[in-house]
């Protein structure tokens, strides 16, 4: 059985006629192997050329480079006999820090000449064969000094015959471990601080004959995870490690070393330290122990793992940090960050490193979760928190509960070491800007979330970078941006291109049994966000800007603010985002409705009467118009149907006066998504706020219906008709459920489809369309690339609301709206 990494590069050694290749095809995916003569063949085409050598290794080594650095496995299929070849393997494995794996295949020479003759593409001669076994021989003896980490020797064609492979995870892949976890942080030798926050927390302590702790148990079956640093400067460090050790032993804890462990194992294996920074009371401390006591530490130590990755990779826990890189990965680079961190090189007035704010670059998706710099209060910082809150030094012993991210903290029960470094000066030097970083929006770029995977491309990105740097509002503020809405199937009913009953049909053929029916105001997307003290709120179109300007958008917010009030008691939170419409469409669309539609009607206006009077003269001379008057006086009345269409939605306004604004859906409050609430209970809370403030709001009229229930289908299209009839722009047939809905295969479902009314649809597609040859054009309109626009649009801005909730930085919050605003760039019919 031969083990090899999950992630490793791994070298077939072997000379010509070994099986290299042919062990490769049995063992390996072809996608996994890199073979020397095809790289040849790439560069020189001939796989013989060994003149091209030098070349296609070069290339070789890049592409294994590439699959190493996006954690894949790779294979070197070539002789690799000489020294060189193999040092050139082993820096690109240690440079994207992954173990380089050796696999001999030692066959007798004959054997392997009597193969080689047998093969036409090999010509070179036996005294070749013999250079490179004498070479292979050679080789045996030093492949582990020149820093494979692991050789496999297959001897002779059975055993190679025979040879199995199997995977191995590396030690810090505990992706299979889910928690829930507490984390702790920096202990330093504080055990009367770690039992108490033990018992905070809801762990029983388990004590030996002698009454020392060795071991807690949480009822709920929780894990605690160590952040490392569990000794020197504090009163006992000896029985932290007790009661670690014990943990660890019995599977309730897991743990990683400190900087500090790592110094003191130094130091028990006779090594050469200094005797600082609270080493010389843990000696002190652990010379009272028993010897026996003193080698399981050192034991102990020596066997802890750098860092690990949890919870199917969601969660790393490292002491210093990690970047995403190096993340289960495995080198001395890795281990070497993970215990001490970065530095710039320099000191600071205490005399102490400068430490590289590695945090505010980091972009990974996992949560790092470390200690090893103090700091009076942990904060997320990009989906990192350091969890040092400097017990020793008198200030607090820090826990994170995970997955809810709950901070459980306990205070020191005096300063037991007086720091180099003021607490409040080391939070103020460590911590990391969380700006945002413009390689995060820029060029083409996929994106993974929740809901699925997308694709900016690079032109969009370009165009919602110009909005987003010139017009829009503050990432930090611009949290959630509407999706765009796909129209309903095209109708079949005469006189009309989208019709109730098709968009009932949409929702039935998705699997949703139960819609609602939201009438469709028609006025500008208006996204609110209000808080209790008024904060960072504000008010934004659908492409992010804001609405009105500060002299207006301030005393709307306002009165927003104080309608919500009673929803923030009610709802516990600091702060809710409202997705609402506002009317009047003129109050934002004034020059686009004078622009591109009024002059359309005055020119009809005008133009056809005048046309009409020119032909009632001709007809009185005798001559036979009547075809034509009648076109004139059908176009007549479409400019008269067009006209009122557009004039139904201006009203006047002067300032604020006139200006409401409809709610139908509160999306999201502190530290929570809403989107799983259905639409009953967000129109609810939208009447709150039209009770709250009658003049300000304006009600979203609705109608529930069981897609089973003919009668209710029924009435639903008697009720569209109506409102149609009335001025109305038409409705939203949305799936009862919530705004987060899957069909039966985990698919989201459109979360709601428009079914504009046929008067309204003459704004935009003239005023003619409804005749019977522009209806059949207009008939086979291609929804399919907006229907998909939507649904994209639309799983985007569900994931930003489950990343605000979830406290995720700014960056990975903005990332989702910025991609929405980009896929408006797609060249969709706007009409759709």
């Amino acid at each position: 059985m031969i083990d090899v990494p999950e992630l490793a590069l791994v070298a077939l050694v072997g000379i010509s006629g070994s099986g290299k290749s042919t062990f490769a095809r049995a063992h390996f995916k072809p996608t996994q192997v890199l073979s020397s003569d095809y790289f040849r063949g790439l560069v020189a085409d001939d796989e013989n050329d060994q003149s091209a050598s030098a070349e296609a290794f070069d290339v070789l080594h890049y592409v294994a480079g590439k699959r190493l650095a996006a954690g894949r496995l790779t294979v070197v299929d070539a002789t690799n006999l000489q020294p060189h070849a193999r040092a050139g393997l082993v820096k690109v494995a240690r440079e994207h820090d992954v173990l380089p794996v050796a696999i001999v295949l030692d066959v007798p020479e004959s054997l392997a000449w009597e193969r080689t003759e047998a093969r036409p593409d090999r010509t070179f001669g036996r005294p070749v064969l013999t250079r490179m076994y004498r070479d292979l021989r050679r080789s045996l003896g030093s492949l582990t000094r020149e820093g494979f980490r692991k050789v496999h020797v297959l001897r002779g064609p059975d055993e190679i015959a025979a040879a199995e492979i199997r995977y191995e995870k590396l030690f810090n892949d505990k992706r299979e471990v889910t928690g829930p976890f507490d984390i702790v942080g920096d202990v330093h030798g504080c055990l009367p601080e770690l039992l108490a926050l033990l018992a905070k927390l809801g762990y029983e302590v388990v004590r030996d004959d002698a009454g020392r702790a060795v071991n807690a148990v949480h009822v709920d079956g929780r894990t605690l995870i160590f952040v490392g640093d569990l000794v020197d400067r504090g009163p006992d460090s000896p029985g932290v490690l007790r009661l670690v050790m014990g943990m660890v032993a019995a599977g309730t804890a897991i743990c990683v070393p400190g900087n500090h462990e790592q110094k003191l194992a130094r130091k028990l294996n006779g090594r050469n330290v200094q005797l600082t920074h609270g080493l010389p009371e843990t000696l002190a401390q652990l010379s009272r122990e028993p010897a026996e006591f003193v080698g399981e530490v050192k034991t102990f130590i020596e066997g802890l793992v750098s860092h690990y990755v949890l919870d199917g990779g969601k969660l790393v826990v490292a002491h210093a940090g990690l970047k995403e890189a190096y993340q289960g990965r495995a080198s001395g680079r890795v281990r070497s960050f993970a215990l001490y961190g970065e530095t710039t090189g320099e000191t600071d007035e205490y005399g102490l490193p400068v430490r590289y704010p590695w945090a505010r670059d980091y972009r990974g998706s996992a949560a790092v979760v470390y200690g090893h710099t103090p700091t009076t209060k942990p904060e997320w910082i990009n989906n990192t928190i350091c969890l040092d809150t400097g017990c020793v030094f008198g200030g607090e012993l820090t826990a994170l509960r995970w997955p809810s991210r709950e901070l459980v903290a306990v205070p020191a029960a005096r300063e037991h070491y007086a720091p180099v470094r003021p607490l409040a000066a080391a939070s103020r030097a460590e911590k990391p800007d969380e700006g945002l970083d413009i390689a995060d929006v820029t060029g083409r770029r996929h994106i993974d979330y929740a809901y699925g995977r997308t694709t900016v491309a690079a032109e969009n990105a370009a165009a919602a970078l110009e909005v987003m740097s010139r017009f829009a509002l503050d990432p930090a503020t611009l949290v959630w941006l509407p999706p765009t809405m796909a129209p309903c199937s095209t109708a079949t009913v005469e006189g009309y291109l989208e019709h109730p009953s098709t968009a009932l049909a949409d929702m039935r053929a998705a699997g949703v049994s139960r819609v609602v029916c939201e009438e469709k105001h028609m006025g500008s997307r208006a996204v609110v966000r209000v808080s209790r003290t008024g904060a960072g709120d504000a008010i934004w179109t659908r492409t992010g800007r804001p609405f009105f300007g500060p002299a207006l958008d301030g005393p709307l917010l306002a009165r927003v603010r104080a309608a919500a009030t009673p929803l923030f008691d009610e709802l516990g939170t600091d702060w809710l985002l409202v997705d609402t419409e506002l009317l009047p469409w003129s109050a934002k669309a004034g020059g686009l409705i004078r622009e591109r539609y009024a002059g359309v009607g005055a020119a009809g206006r005008h133009a056809l009467p005048a046309a009409r009077a020119v032909l009632d003269q001709v007809a009185a001379r005798g001559l036979d118009v009547t075809a034509l008057r009648d076109r004139i006086e059908l176009r007549s009345s479409e400019i008269d149907g067009y006209s009122a269409a557009y004039r139904a939605y201006v009203k006047p306004t002067d300032g604020l006066t006139g200006i409401t604004l409809a709610p139908f859906a509160v999306l999201a409050g502190a530290g929570v998504s809403y989107a799983s609430k259905d639409h009953g209970w967000h129109l609810a809370q939208a009447d709150r706020l039209v009770a709250a403030d009658p003049s300000l709001f304006t009600t979203t009229r609705r109608l529930v219906v069981d897609l089973s229930d003919p009668a209710g289908e029924a009435e639903a299209i008697d009720w569209w008709l109506a409102l149609t009839a009335a001025g109305g722009e038409g409705m939203v047939v949305k799936p009862y459920a919530g705004l987060a809905v899957t069909d039966d295969k985990g698919r989201l479902v459109q979360p709601g489809v428009k079914c504009r009314g046929r008067e309204y649809l003459r704004i935009i597609y003239g005023p003619e369309y409804t005749r019977p040859e522009q209806l059949a054009g207009l008939r086979r309109r291609n929804l399919g690339r907006k229907r998909n626009l939507a649904l994209r649009e639309h799983g985007l801005g569900l994931a930003a609301l489950d990343r605000l909730a979830e406290g995720a930085p700014v960056w990975r919050v903005h990332e989702l709206v910025f991609a929405i605003l980009a896929a408006e760039s797609e060249p969709v019919d706007p009409r759709l």
